[in-house]
């Protein structure tokens, strides 16, 4: 199943937590952070969204810096995503 999202939405999958802090202690599942930091997988059409002409600036595979509780998060197939805004991605990671 592939997912199109509509609009001025993105599809991202999260990075994966880190096991150990830098000292090397190894953190607990219910103890890691989670990253926002995310891939893009795939980028809607753009288009009008609010009375406003909104142009995709993001691409599939752009490493990106998202905030923090922004998005609807799924899982498809066993894999976990976020949907979100265009407008809740921070920064591109280049």
């Amino acid at each position: 199943m592939k997912i199109r999202p509509l609009a001025d939405r993105v599809v991202i999958k999260r990075a994966e937590a880190e096991e150990k802090t830098a000292s090397g202690i190894i953190l607990a599942g219910a103890a890691k952070e989670q990253p926002q930091i995310a891939e893009v997988i795939e980028v809607g059409p753009g288009g009008v969204v609010d009375g406003k002409d909104v142009k995709m600036e993001l691409s599939k595979g752009d490493k990106v810096i998202y905030s923090k509780y922004a998005g609807t998060e799924v899982k498809i197939e066993g894999e976990d995503y976020i949907i979100i805004k265009q407008s809740d991605v921070l920064a591109v990671l280049e």
